[in-house]
């Protein structure tokens, strides 16, 4: 290597080189610190999940999606910081940017339709995020349009491109936002559990009643469920007629999430009350 050719690249060491070393430095200097800040925001967003679920309070719908809001706005904010760095240090490299816009064109247009699944896939979690389907710690259930069945689970983390969610079972499932087509929020304002019991025909009904009204009318204001039940267990008598049987309902109203270990309680309480009627027929539950 020459002197001159020494002395030039001593020089753009010490000016463009050292402008380029700044700006990836810089750049990562802000990735970690914007990183820094959502880890930090999302565990005060959990800890004040946990904070009110330990306290017997229902974590509202605006705590939830607060921790996906971060989420999606660390992986917009860090995606540009990196887009801005690029875009300086081509043009302290000496590279016509006017001259890369066609190729970018190009480049864009072959991504495009080479990536189609995964543009797909982060416009739904943009729209998921932005119509507050559902956010971090709801129980859901994913399935297909019209289907009542699916994975269901708590949802654990929602970014732009995917969900993964834990089943009851401890299963993590991750799926693709793109492929989502129905979802079931079962942790939303309210919840509701539906209880029929099956009767023999042949038995007094009203006194079937009048025993199931007596079974739950205390369970809303007893201290273990009066800050989970919305509203008093209602018996509201006999729901259908089949072959040799009827079925009589029981309802209530609880707190979202809650209709799972309420609906538990209650068709314990139903089950000894048909027992001590001599009812043999099980009770079945659909929760709603």
């Amino acid at each position: 290597m020459s002197q001159g050719t020494w002395d030039d690249f001593q020089r753009w060491i010490r000016g463009t080189g050292l402008e380029i070393l700044l700006i990836i430095l810089g750049a990562l200097i802000v990735a970690r610190f914007v990183h820094w800040i959502a880890d930090r925001s999302g565990r005060r967003a959990e800890l004040r999940m946990q904070e009110m679920a330990e306290s017997g309070q229902t974590p509202s719908a605006n705590v939830r999606q607060s921790r996906a809001i971060v989420q999606v706005v660390e992986w917009l904010v860090i995606g540009t910081v990196y887009a801005v760095a690029i875009l300086l240090i081509l043009d302290r490299a000496g590279v016509p940017l006017a001259g890369l816009v066609p190729t970018a064109a190009v480049i864009g247009v072959a991504l495009g339709f080479g990536a189609q699944r995964v543009v797909q896939d982060l416009l739904a979690g943009f729209f998921l995020v932005s119509e507050r389907q559902y956010g971090f710690g709801d129980l859901i259930r994913i399935g297909e349009v019209g289907s009542t069945t699916g994975v269901a689970g708590t949802v654990e983390s929602l970014t732009l491109r995917t969900t993964r969610l834990r089943t009851i079972e401890g299963e993590v499932v991750t799926i693709p936002n793109g492929e989502i087509r129905q979802v079931t929020n079962l942790s939303r304002e309210w919840s509701r559990v539906v209880v029929d019991a099956k009767v023999p025909i042949d038995k007094d009904l009203e006194q079937v009643i009048t025993r199931l009204r007596e079974a739950v009318a205390t369970l809303g204001d007893e201290p273990a469920w009066k800050d989970l039940i919305l509203e008093a267990p209602s018996v509201l008598g006999v729901e259908s007629l089949t072959l040799g049987v009827a079925q009589v309902r029981v309802t209530t109203l609880t707190q979202p999430g809650q209709q799972f270990v309420v609906g538990r309680e209650l068709r314990q309480r139903i089950a000894g009350a048909l027992r001590d009627l001599g009812v043999t027929f099980p009770a079945t539950v659909v929760s709603q």
